[in-house]
């Protein structure tokens, strides 16, 4: 991750993370792929979670690449669930039935 993170790669990702449909999901590294950066996914990661500091933006609805959620972020899975996204047993995202199709 020798990148410099700025201001303009922040607002880059976070503008993707804005375009995510209203019941979809999308993994850290598709992000990172539909920015350029491949492999970046824990950078995707890094910004979203100072996302709260550049303005309101839809970050429950980005998971891993299995579709687990955020450990800790309990709130997460019921945003999800009220946009009508199903959890699995193991409390991960279908990624066959609700990833973005970008």
């Amino acid at each position: 991750m020798g990148q410099i993170l700025t201001e303009s790669l922040i607002y880059e990702i976070l503008s993707v993370v804005e375009e995510i449909p209203y019941g979809c999901v999308a993994t850290y590294g598709q992000i990172a792929r539909l920015i350029g950066r491949d492999r970046n996914a824990r950078l995707v990661g890094k910004v979203l979670s100072m996302a709260e500091f550049y303005g309101r933006y839809p970050c429950h609805r980005v998971v891993n690449h299995g579709g687990r959620l955020v450990p800790g972020w309990v709130e997460q899975g019921d945003l999800l669930r009220q946009e009508g996204v199903s959890l699995k047993d193991n409390l991960c995202v279908d990624l066959k039935h609700f990833q973005w199709k970008c």
